[in-house]
């Protein structure tokens, strides 16, 4: 074993609190929140069950992992919430000036669509 491996192998949590390992080297049964929604589940309120320690830009790097088989599926969205997205978003693209709703996001720094801010000529 290498001597970072050595340095971030703590499977029993003597060293770190939390059982420990090293880069690619978690044992099967744990996964990182983003792995848990790559295959439709989320951590479900459970805590933190160990961590992936690795020596990355700025110092040491960590990745918490959470145990799969106390993982929950998603939720999804409700029709309800989903319309209030797809509200919210139209009113960022609705010009407040020209009440025109335009194919991209009103630029907050302008409060008004390109065309009402600079007019029509390029």
């Amino acid at each position: 074993m290498s001597r970072i491996r050595a340095a971030y192998h703590d499977p029993d949590g003597s060293r770190y609190g939390i059982p420990t390992y090293w880069w690619h080297g978690a044992p099967p049964g744990y996964a990182t929140r983003r792995q848990l929604r790559a295959t439709g589940l989320r951590p479900g309120g459970q805590p933190v069950a160990a961590q992936i320690l690795w020596r990355g830009i700025g110092g040491t790097r960590t990745a918490y992992l959470y145990r799969v088989d106390l993982a929950r599926p998603k939720r999804t969205a409700t029709p309800a919430q989903l319309g209030a997205v797809r509200a919210a978003l139209t009113a960022r693209k609705t010009c407040p000036t020209c009440r025109t709703v335009r194919p991209y996001v009103i630029p907050r720094s302008l409060g008004e669509c390109t065309l009402c801010a600079y007019g029509d000529t390029p």
